[in-house]
C-alpha cells in the first residue's frame, strides 16, 4: 500500500528536485559558461601585463626568485604565496602568473557555484555567479594575488557543503577544504565567516559537519598559528601585532569610507574626500533590500536554511570592516558580495516570475495521478466523495486535505475484504469548466515547465537596472586598472632610474613606496617606521657603506638624517636619494 496522499507528494517531490540537480550537462552548462566568461573578462579587462601591486609583491617575493622577501607583516598569511609558487618560483612573468589566476579564479568560482547544485535552481546559480562575478573589485582582485577573493569562494562553497553535510557524505570533503582554504588564506576573516555556520552546528548538535568545519579551519590555520610561535612571539602576541597594524581594532563606524571606496580607491586610508556619484552606490544599498526580499521568498518558497545561512555569514564575514576597522577597501568585503549573490538572485527570479496559488503551486509539481474509485455501498457515501468517507485512510472530515497539497486518494494493493469488486458508478454530477489559471498544472504523466511565467514589465525594469549596473561597474573597473597602470609605470620608471645610478642587485630600498620600486629592481626593501617596520636608521647607514642604497621621499619633503649628504635626482613624484660604495662622488 503507498501510505497517505502527503507521503506520495512528497515522495514524487523529492524525486523531481533529484532530477532536478542530477548532475547532466543542463543542469552544468549555464554556471561553467559564467566561470568561464568571468576568466575571460579578467584577461581582456584587467590585462595579464598589469604589473604587481604592493601587497602582491609582498606575497610573491616569499617563494620568487627575483627579489629579496619582503617583509611579512603579523596579519598576512602564507596561502597567497604557495597559491602562486607553482609559477612565480620558477617565472618572473608577470602576465604569466595573471593568466594562471585568471583561469584558477574561474575554475574556483564554477566550483563554488556547483556546491549549491540542487539547493537552488540552476538558473538562480547562474545568475548569482554573474552577479558576483561583474562587480568591478571582483573582476579587478580576480587575477590578482590577494587573499580575499578566495577567501569569498571558499566561503560560498563551505556554506553550501554544510547545508548539504546531514544527507551527502562528499559534501563533507567540500567542507573540510573550503574552511581550510579560508583559513589558509587569511584565518581571521575564515573565523568571522563561519561564526553562524559553527552556532548552527552546536544548536542542532550536527556534530559531523561540526568537526569537520574545525578540522579544516584547524588545518589551514595551522602554518599561521605555528610561524606566530617561531617569529611573533606568540599567538596572542601576533593577534595584537596584527590589530595594531590595521589602527587597533574597536568600534568605528567604517561605512561611509566603504562607501567611498566604491568609486575605484583600492586602499581608502586616511578615507577622506566626497562620496562616489549616487549611481556608483546605489546596489550597494539595494542588497540589505534585495536580502529581506530573498527571506520573504525562502519562507514561500521552503528553502529558509538555505537562505538564512549564508545572509547570516555574509553579515559576519562584513561585520569586523564596516565596523571594527578605522579604514576601508573595496575588496575587504568581497566574501560577503559573494555570500550574498545566490539569495539575491533568487529574489530578483522572484521580483520577474508570476507568482501561483499555493494550490496551483504544488500541482504543478507533480504530475496528476487519477484517483481509484471505489463502489457505493448502502448506508454510505460513495467513493467518489473520499473527504465524506472516513475509512481506507482518506482524510476524515475533521481533518480537511491541506489546500497546498493536491488531494491524491491511496491506492491499496488489493480491495478489502468487505468491499465488493465491481466496476464503479458512473458519475452523475456535471464536471466544471476548466479554469485558465496563468500557472497551469501540466497535463497528466509530464512534468512542470522548468521556467516559471514571466512577468514582462518587471523582467524589462530588472534587466534595465542590470544592464545599468553593469555598465557602471565597467566604468569604474577601467578606471581603476588605469590608475593602477599609471602606478606601476612610475614604480617602473624609478626602478630603471635607480639602476642608472648604479643601484642594483645587491641593494636596499627604503622610504616612500619601497616595497614595489625594490621588487621591480630587484633589491630588498627595508623600514624604520609603519606596520613593515623591520629596521633602523643605525642599520641603514650600516649596510650603505658595503651595498647600494636608495631612499624614495615624496617630492618637497626632507631626506631623513641618514640620506642629507647622499647625491639625488627627481623621478617624477618622488626624489631618489641614493649611494653606491666604492663609486666616484
Amino acid at each position: 500500500m503507498a501510505g497517505s496522499a502527503h507521503a506520495a507528494v512528497d515522495t514524487a517531490n523529492r524525486e523531481h528536485a533529484r532530477r532536478a540537480s542530477a548532475g547532466s550537462g543542463h543542469a552544468v552548462w549555464p554556471t561553467a559558461v559564467v566561470a568561464a566568461v568571468f576568466s575571460l573578462a579578467q584577461l581582456v579587462l584587467v590585462r595579464p601585463g598589469l604589473g604587481l601591486g604592493w601587497d602582491e609583491t609582498v606575497y610573491v617575493s616569499q617563494v620568487s626568485g627575483h627579489a629579496p622577501a619582503s617583509f611579512f607583516s603579523a596579519p598576512r598569511a602564507r596561502g597567497v604565496s604557495l597559491l602562486v609558487a607553482p609559477v612565480a618560483a620558477w617565472s618572473s612573468s608577470t602576465a604569466l602568473l595573471r593568466i594562471y589566476l585568471a583561469l584558477l579564479s574561474g575554475l574556483a568560482l564554477f566550483l563554488a557555484l556547483r556546491a549549491w547544485r540542487g539547493l537552488f535552481p540552476v538558473r538562480v546559480l547562474a545568475c548569482g555567479g554573474a552577479l558576483f562575478a561583474s562587480l568591478w573589485v571582483t573582476l579587478f582582485y580576480g587575477p590578482q594575488a590577494m587573499p580575499n577573493y578566495w577567501v569569498a569562494v571558499a566561503a560560498l562553497a563551505a556554506v553550501a557543503c554544510f547545508l548539504r553535510a546531514p544527507t551527502d557524505r562528499g559534501a563533507l570533503w567540500g567542507l573540510a577544504g573550503s574552511a581550510a582554504v579560508m583559513a589558509w588564506m587569511r584565518p581571521v576573516d575564515a573565523v568571522w565567516a563561519t561564526v553562524p555556520l559553527l552556532a548552527l552546528g552546536l544548536a542542532r548538535r550536527h556534530r559531523r559537519a561540526l568537526l569537520v568545519l574545525l578540522a579544516g579551519l584547524a588545518a589551514g590555520a595551522a602554518e599561521w598559528v605555528i610561524e606566530a610561535y617561531t617569529s611573533y612571539g606568540g599567538l596572542t602576541r601576533r593577534l595584537s601585532d596584527g590589530s595594531a597594524i590595521q589602527g587597533g581594532l574597536g568600534w568605528h563606524f567604517a561605512v561611509v569610507d566603504q562607501l567611498r571606496g566604491l568609486g575605484g580607491r583600492t586602499l581608502c586610508r586616511p578615507c577622506t574626500g566626497a562620496l562616489p556619484h549616487p549611481l556608483v552606490t546605489l546596489w550597494w544599498f539595494a542588497l540589505p533590500v534585495l536580502a529581506v526580499l530573498a527571506l520573504v521568498v525562502a519562507r514561500r518558497g521552503r528553502r529558509r536554511a538555505a537562505t538564512v545561512l549564508p545572509l547570516a555569514c555574509a553579515a559576519t564575514a562584513a561585520f569586523p570592516y564596516l565596523f571594527l576597522i578605522g579604514y576601508a577597501a573595496p575588496r575587504f568585503l568581497l566574501p560577503a558580495y559573494a555570500l550574498l549573490a545566490i539569495p539575491v538572485a533568487d529574489a530578483l527570479a522572484h521580483l520577474t516570475a508570476r507568482s501561483c496559488p499555493p494550490a496551483q503551486r504544488s500541482a504543478s509539481r507533480l504530475p496528476s495521478r487519477p484517483a481509484r474509485r471505489l463502489p457505493a455501498r448502502p448506508g454510505r457515501c460513495s467513493a467518489a466523495h473520499p473527504s465524506a468517507h472516513p475509512s481506507h485512510g482518506s482524510t476524515p472530515p475533521s481533518a480537511p486535505a491541506p489546500a497546498d497539497r493536491p488531494t491524491v486518494d491511496p491506492v491499496p494493493d488489493s480491495p478489502p475484504a468487505d468491499v465488493p469488486t465491481r466496476d464503479p458508478a458512473p458519475d452523475p454530477a456535471p464536471r466544471p469548466a476548466p479554469h485558465r489559471s496563468l500557472c497551469p498544472t501540466p497535463p497528466p504523466g509530464q512534468l512542470p515547465p522548468p521556467h516559471p511565467a514571466r512577468r514582462p514589465l518587471a523582467l524589462v525594469l530588472v534587466c534595465a537596472c542590470l544592464a545599468v549596473h553593469l555598465a557602471v561597474q565597467l566604468v569604474v573597473l577601467l578606471h581603476v586598472v588605469g590608475a593602477a597602470t599609471a602606478a606601476h609605470d612610475a614604480w617602473g620608471r624609478t626602478a630603471a632610474e635607480m639602476r642608472s645610478r648604479g643601484v642594483r642587485p645587491p641593494c636596499l630600498v627604503t622610504g616612500h613606496e619601497a616595497i614595489p620600486v625594490a621588487f621591480a629592481a630587484g633589491c630588498a626593501s627595508a623600514a624604520t617606521s609603519g606596520p613593515n617596520a623591520n629596521t633602523t636608521e643605525d642599520g641603514i647607514t650600516r649596510t650603505a657603506r658595503r651595498t647600494p642604497v636608495a631612499t624614495l621621499v615624496p617630492a618637497g619633503s626632507a631626506p631623513p638624517r641618514y640620506a642629507r649628504e647622499w647625491p639625488s635626482v627627481p623621478v617624477g613624484a618622488v626624489r631618489l636619494y641614493y649611494v653606491v660604495p666604492g663609486a666616484a662622488s
